[in-house]
């Protein structure tokens, strides 16, 4: 039998080869589609998902945590009472939908909501039907078919998507390539282990123990959206929908160091620490700054890279219909290394059952966020904004590095030895770039 250690490898060279993929694929279908389509068709997509996660957030009571930390975590009825949970949320979830639907179609003025909001919420009953098997696969960390399905599914829904937008140049071309990526996951999931099968049930112990875990999971999702979201919401309303296009670029690639510390801290990391937490707290920090080190080298790499040249990635990836972001995705990308340091480790808050200082941590963010982005709009109007932005991961990180101090998992001192690289390696990047008579990143920004 493989020892965990290995099995922890292969989770993580799957993931990242699985990830690494999924980013090549869709960030060619980005390409493709910004060709075909104006960029007020991706603020509005932009602006109908935010309330979409914003629904699977604010009704997230922690059913993937609780199967992968329960000691019941792979008994059938344990499994079937959570699948249940899950299905009902799901229609829950489309049911509020269409009750918000036609006031945010007139907060934001935006008529098209009132038809693209109900259509898209269907990927939330697709989701609900999702088999537990995903889960348990991500538990005992053997992520290997399910990073292969992955691929099929994306691959299949990103080709529909680009079909549709070439052939009629639609909104419609991002809607249904949305839906279709939803149903296909949701059938992908049900033939990964075709033996193991999901049915409705109720075991109340069960249910007991997944509310029990999942009320902070809801508190701690609640405040994620609104401070992770928050972003959008008020830009839907500050900004013109093409200018909410724009800044959708610059996200997506600004935003790829913490896909990244994610998808590895929710896939591998978390199900590992949470085989440990039986250790003495100064073994278990040990191993987790042991594993942490390498992810936080090859995290500073990425933040240099999008900081110091993300401009010139713009520039030659995108249209001048889009060059705005180019002086927007250095400042995003700096600006995420609080989160990256904080993500890297905060879910071993979760493992040992400590959910609380990632809600405090939400909660601050989003009270930064809500009084910071009016300021700075006032203040120097998009520029303003952009730059709030991109701090409004500091209130959070103070939060996590207090928690973990307080937990007897402390990794400051490690923190502060990544910073002092990234910052020496941002000096010597600029460096070499003006010598090569490339400018400064935010040279744009400066000439507008």
């Amino acid at each position: 039998m493989p020892s965990i250690r290995q099995n922890a490898v292969k989770a993580i060279l799957w993931t990242l080869l699985g990830y690494g993929g999924s980013q090549v694929l869709r960030f060619g279908a980005n390409l493709l589609l910004t060709r075909l389509l104006i960029p007020e068709m991706f603020g509005l997509m932009s602006l109908v998902n935010t309330f979409i996660i914003g629904l699977n957030l604010f009704s997230d009571v922690g059913i993937a945590p609780s199967i992968i930390r329960s000691p019941r975590g792979e008994e059938p009825e344990f499994l079937n009472t959570a699948w249940t949970i899950q299905v009902l949320r799901g229609f829950l979830l489309w049911i509020v939908c269409l009750i918000i639907t036609m006031p945010i179609a007139n907060f934001y003025g935006e008529a098209q909501l009132l038809w693209i909001l109900p259509i898209v919420a269907n990927a939330t009953i697709f989701q609900g039907f999702n088999s537990t098997v995903m889960i348990l696969l991500n538990r005992k960390l053997t992520l290997g078919k399910l990073t292969v399905y992955d691929f099929i599914v994306q691959i299949i829904s990103l080709s529909i998507t680009i079909y549709l937008a070439k052939k009629y140049q639609s909104i419609w071309a991002l809607i249904i390539g949305n839906l279709v990526a939803s149903l296909l996951s949701m059938i992908k999931s049900h033939i990964l282990v075709p033996e193991q099968k999901n049915q409705f049930a109720w075991d109340q112990d069960a249910a007991k123990e997944i509310f029990s875990f999942g009320k902070w999971i809801f508190l701690s999702t609640a405040m994620m959206f609104l401070a992770s979201q928050s972003d959008r919401l008020m830009l839907g309303k500050l900004f013109p929908l093409e200018m909410l296009g724009v800044y959708t670029i610059a996200f997506t690639f600004a935003d790829l160091p913490k896909q990244i510390t994610q998808k590895v801290s929710g896939e591998v990391v978390f199900p590992l620490i949470a085989r440990s937490i039986g250790l003495e707290r100064k073994e278990l920090r040990r191993k987790i700054l042991e594993k942490r080190w390498p992810m936080l080298l090859g995290l500073i790499l990425i933040v240099m890279g999008l900081s110091c040249f993300g401009d010139l990635i713009v520039f030659s990836l995108y249209d001048q219909r889009y060059h705005a972001a180019s002086w927007m995705l250095p400042i995003l990308a700096l600006g995420l290394w609080p989160l990256i340091l904080a993500s890297t480790i905060e879910k071993s808050l979760l493992a040992i059952g400590k959910p609380v200082y990632g809600s405090i941590s939400s909660f601050c963010k989003f009270i930064y966020m809500l009084i910071g982005i009016p300021i700075g709009f006032n203040l120097a109007g998009i520029l303003g904004v952009i730059i709030v932005i991109a701090a409004n991961d500091i209130p959070g990180y103070i939060v996590t590095i207090y928690g973990l101090q307080k937990e007897g998992l402390s990794c400051f001192k490690q923190d502060t030895k990544a910073s002092i690289i990234l910052i020496i390696l941002i000096i010597l990047a600029l460096i070499i770039r003006y010598m090569q008579g490339w400018g400064f990143p935010l040279d744009k920004l400066w000439h507008n």
